[in-house]
């Protein structure tokens, strides 16, 4: 065998970028079932099959990703690159794991381009039906996990009420913000887990480059895009905002993409709704949603440009903030405020998604009983009966024309 086994205790040597890209292609062409399935393939290959990351260092690269923002499974993959090949292996590992499904979804967007638009076909809104279905599961586990007793459930409906009366970004990033700071009043903060020092070689002066870049571009491209006025650089500092301000998983990406693209009129709700249906289709992370908008969208550049442009956008923020805080994980991970300041933050993007299923997703999708009746039956068979979200939508698009003639 070329490759063995080895104990938890144990890491394995460097390797080359060649090898992080095609370990991280295969499971980014087999990895369906959203990002808590990706984190558990990834166990199973770097820790258990490889050897690359033992347990704990493994568990300590979950826990920080998930203290930050944008996409946690893509983040781990990026770290776990980093950890094996250098900065070539974090850019090989999430080329490998995120080039199928964003091929995937720009083919897409020229399908619907080619069958006229979202807004006739009847397999179109059977995928929007598909959305309301996913969203209503990801709105029930993050509640269960993120804001399970009272005070988090109070924050997330609170956050949910403010999105819906300010329908924008603003109204999006104030309830985050909101999130955060009652949080650190009211929530009490978690015991500390045992945990092992991250494999990573990453200088402080690194790390320090690497966030203030992140913040640099966060404040200086919305000013760009203002002065210039350039569809490209309005693009790109509207996906890099929705990959900054991501927490709690690919779902939430859902309202802030929406608020930043559908009212300027780059792309129609009815084909948004589609394209977030059909990305539960495919394998990898939910973030190449992103391809299929900047393919789809109206305005140039779209096409293979545009999916480009978003695609590389709404990550370069994970790349960012993975490598910038490293070095200073173990000191943050540390402070008492910092924890109970991102409880709160959780809780609130539980309230982000909870309005993001009544609007866009509900009120554009369900039209009528029968519409309703599929919803239902999408939501048993990914709640109860565990169907994959992949066959889901499937039969979800098989089923749009039957509904409009209940």
């Amino acid at each position: 065998m070329s490759e063995l086994r080895m104990p938890a205790a144990q890491i394995g040597p460097p390797g080359s970028w060649r090898e992080v890209l095609l370990a991280f292609l295969r499971l980014g062409l087999t990895s369906f079932g959203g990002p808590v399935a990706h984190l558990g393939y990834f166990r199973d290959e770097f820790v258990m099959r490889r050897g690359w990351l033992n347990d704990r260092s493994y568990a300590d690269l979950v826990a920080l990703c998930q203290f930050l923002p944008g996409p946690a499974s893509s983040q781990v993959g990026i770290a776990v690159g980093l950890s094996r090949a250098g900065y070539l292996g974090a850019l090989a590992a999430w080329t490998g794991f995120t080039l199928p499904s964003a091929l995937a979804m720009v083919l897409f967007a020229y399908g619907v381009r080619t069958l006229g638009g979202a807004g006739g076909s009847t397999w179109l809104h059977g995928l929007k039906i598909a959305a309301v279905a996913v969203v209503a599961q990801a709105v029930l586990g993050m509640m269960r996990s993120l804001a399970p007793d009272r005070e988090r459930a109070s924050i997330a409906v609170a956050a949910a009420i403010l999105v819906l009366a300010v329908p924008s970004a603003w109204g999006q990033i104030g309830a985050i913000a909101l999130g955060g700071l009652v949080g650190m009043v009211l929530l009490k903060a978690a015991p500390q887990a045992e945990h092992a020092a991250l494999p990573l070689a990453v200088g402080r002066a690194t790390g320090a480059l690497m966030l203030a870049i992140f913040f640099v571009l966060l404040i200086a491209l919305p000013l760009a895009a203002s002065a210039t006025g350039l569809q490209a650089v309005k693009l790109f500092d509207a996906f890099y905002r929705a990959g900054s301000l991501v927490f709690g998983g690919g779902h939430v990406v859902l309202p802030l993409l929406q608020a930043s693209v559908v009212p300027p009129g780059w792309i129609t709700n009815d084909g948004f709704l589609a394209g977030y249906g059909a990305a539960q289709a495919v394998p990898g992370p939910l973030f190449t949603f992103a391809a299929y908008l900047g393919a789809a969208m109206g305005p140039q550049p779209n096409g293979w440009i545009g999916g480009l442009i978003c695609l590389v956008a709404i990550f370069l923020p994970s790349f960012f903030l993975v490598i910038g805080a490293l070095p200073f994980w173990e000191q943050l991970r540390q402070r008492k405020t910092a924890q109970r300041a991102l409880l709160g933050v959780n809780a609130a993007v539980v309230g982000l998604l909870l309005a993001a299923l009544y609007r866009p997703v509900w009120i554009s999708a369900i039209d009528s009983a029968g519409d309703f009746a599929l919803a239902c039956a999408a939501f048993l068979l990914l709640f109860m009966w565990r169907t994959p979200p992949w066959l889901v939508v499937v039969l979800c698009a098989l089923a749009g024309g039957a509904v409009g003639a209940i």
